[in-house]
């Protein structure tokens, strides 16, 4: 588990059965992959660029979900992900 405590360290800041903190990572994560997300498609406009911003969208898209799947398991205080 201290693999997955240095690449999302985020999630494990959530308090299980606390909204507030759990609200707040979600929204941090949504936001990030939105603005990711609006950078990507302006650059996919450009045809070299269009193949490595694809591979990068797709990374951190993957990267957003894990996030929030994290967080959802941390405040529904799951033992799995301690």
């Amino acid at each position: 588990m201290d693999f997955l405590k240095k690449l999302w360290p985020t999630p494990y800041k959530i308090r299980p059965k606390d909204v507030v903190s759990f609200v707040i990572q979600l929204v941090i994560f949504i936001v990030v992959c939105a603005i990711a997300g609006l950078a990507i498609g302006l650059l996919s406009g450009i045809p070299v660029v269009n193949i490595v911003a694809g591979i990068v969208g797709a990374v951190l898209g993957l990267y957003g979900l894990i996030g929030i799947i994290l967080c959802v398991l941390v405040f529904l205080d799951v033992d799995a992900v301690k």
